[in-house]
């Protein structure tokens, strides 16, 4: 079940150094380690502004689980894209909370995550690939691309919006 809810492309970003932190559109162990420790200095509010933890529960055991994320501002309105499509963890768990979440940065508060329709998402991830430059790696499309090639991977990027 798992393989349909990931891209059906090989992840671009398992070339390189981020080989050793994702492998088949999943973390490493290393990448899941490297992320709790980075995490937590997102959380204290240590590293830019683009950065924040998002705090969801996990759908299976109910424990708080904290992830990193780049925000993109589109049209006055942040948004949080998963570089790893559907099958990312933070995904499924912000859908099985129905977008009741925590985001953290210095401090946490809660938030609702509404998520964009596939259709609307295109002008977004290009946003969102201005922004996260290690992020932007895991998509089969430049940043400089044009908004139309983004349309073409836009159902296989989840988006959120934050609402407050």
């Amino acid at each position: 079940m798992l393989n349909k809810l990931m891209p059906s492309h090989k992840d671009p970003a398992e070339r390189g150094y981020l080989r050793f932190f994702y492998r088949d559109w999943r973390p490493t162990r290393f990448g899941r380690l490297w992320s709790r420790v980075f995490a937590w200095v997102v959380g204290l509010g240590l590293t830019p502004r683009i950065l924040l933890t998002l705090q969801v529960k996990d759908r299976r055991t109910g424990y708080l689980h904290d992830t990193i994320l780049a925000v993109a501002s589109y049209h006055g309105q942040r948004y949080l894209v998963s570089m790893l499509g559907n099958g990312s963890e933070w995904v499924q768990n912000v859908r099985a909370a129905g977008g009741k979440v925590c985001i953290k940065r210095g401090w946490s508060h809660p938030v609702m995550l509404t998520e964009v329709p596939a259709k609307e998402r295109a002008p977004i991830l290009k946003a969102w690939c201005q922004v996260a430059t290690s992020g932007r790696q895991h998509l089969p499309v430049s940043p400089q691309a044009p908004v139309a090639d983004f349309e073409a991977i836009a159902d296989d990027y989840p988006v959120f919006r934050i609402d407050q």
